[in-house]
C-alpha cells in the first residue's frame, strides 16, 4: 500500500470515528480518491439547519497538492459560486500545508459559512449584496439553505427538497415590489429579476439608481 493510500484510509477512518464535529465522508464508485463529505451547517448563521455535502477529489500528489474540493449542494455565500459550487479558501489554494487533513479542511470550510470574506469573493454578485444589505442577505441565504439544504423555512418547517416551488424573486434577494413595479411597466419578469440582481438593486443601492437606468438597462 503506497503512502497517500495509507494516508488517505487513515484521514477517511478519523472522519467516520469522530462523532463530535459532525463531519462525514462518503466514498464514490468504492474509490478513497474521489469522496463525497457532508456537515450540518452552522448554529445562529443562515444555514443553521441545512445538510451540505462537498464533492472531493484526492490529486496523485496529495498530501503535497491540496484537496480539489467543491459544494455539491447549492448555497448562497460570498466565497462559493452560485452556478458552481467552487469555493474561494486560500488553504484550497496557496496557503495549503500537508499537515492539513480531510477532516480539518471539512471544519475551515464549516467555519467559511460562519464568516464570509466578501473582499476575496468567488460570487461577486453575492459579495456585493452581502456588503449592500446583510439583512437582505441573510434571508436569501436563509432561503437557499431550505430550498437546497433541507433547512428550516419561515414556519420552520423543513424543505422536502422536491415538492417545494421556488419563489424566484426570493432566490434572487430581492424586494417583490420592486420587482413589481417594473414588471407594471410591460417587461417579462424574469427579465426584471436578472437586471434588479445585476444591478445589485437592494438597500441603499436603491436610491442611487434611478428608474430611467433600470429601464435602460430592461430595453437591451
Amino acid at each position: 500500500m503506497d503512502a497517500r493510500l495509507r494516508r488517505v484510509n487513515k484521514e477517511i477512518s478519523d472522519c467516520k470515528n469522530d462523532k463530535t464535529s459532525n463531519i462525514s465522508v462518503e466514498l464514490v464508485d468504492n474509490s478513497p480518491f474521489h469522496l463525497i463529505g457532508s456537515f450540518l451547517g452552522p448554529e445562529e448563521t443562515p444555514y443553521e439547519g441545512g445538510h451540505f455535502q462537498v464533492d472531493i477529489i484526492i490529486p496523485d500528489s496529495y498530501p503535497f497538492q491540496p484537496v480539489k474540493m467543491k459544494f455539491i449542494t447549492k448555497l448562497y455565500h460570498p466565497n462559493v459560486s452560485s452556478a458552481s459550487g467552487a469555493i474561494c479558501l486560500d488553504i484550497l489554494k496557496d496557503a495549503w500545508s500537508p499537515v492539513l487533513t480531510l477532516k480539518s479542511t471539512l471544519i475551515s470550510l464549516q467555519s467559511l459559512l460562519c464568516s464570509p470574506e466578501p473582499n476575496d469573493p468567488q460570487d461577486a454578485e453575492v459579495a456585493k449584496h452581502y456588503m449592500t444589505s446583510r439583512a437582505s442577505f441573510e434571508e436569501t441565504a436563509r432561503y437557499w439553505t431550505h430550498i437546497y439544504a433541507g433547512g428550516p423555512g419561515k414556519d420552520g418547517k423543513k424543505s422536502g427538497k422536491t415538492g417545494d416551488s421556488r419563489d424566484e424573486v426570493a432566490m434572487a434577494g430581492l424586494d417583490k415590489a420592486h420587482v413589481d413595479k417594473f414588471e407594471a411597466l410591460g417587461f417579462e419578469r424574469s427579465k426584471v429579476i436578472d437586471v434588479l440582481r445585476r444591478l445589485n438593486y437592494r438597500g441603499a443601492n436603491v436610491a442611487k439608481l434611478n428608474d430611467d437606468r433600470i429601464v435602460e438597462e430592461l430595453l437591451k
